[in-house]
């Protein structure tokens, strides 16, 4: 969470970069971001940042369950 108040503009800028996953440039239909509240970006924030860090654990997780699922 943020320790300090962000700007809704801040915000979007994070979760574009967040969802690049080349680290481009990406637009966002700003038509689509008018039916968030500030709360939610942060939300949706906030866990694009906990999926990115723990891509790995989450991805090996998912490989594991495949793994299990089909040597049954």
């Amino acid at each position: 969470m943020a320790n300090y108040e962000e700007s809704r503009e801040d915000l979007i800028t994070q979760i574009k970069h967040l969802i690049s996953v080349t680290g481009e440039e990406i637009e966002i239909n700003p038509k689509f971001l008018e039916f968030f509240q500030d709360d939610e970006l942060l939300e949706t924030r906030d866990s694009l940042e906990y999926k990115k860090t723990h891509q790995d654990k989450i991805t090996n997780d998912y490989l594991d369950e495949l793994y299990k699922k089909h040597t049954k």
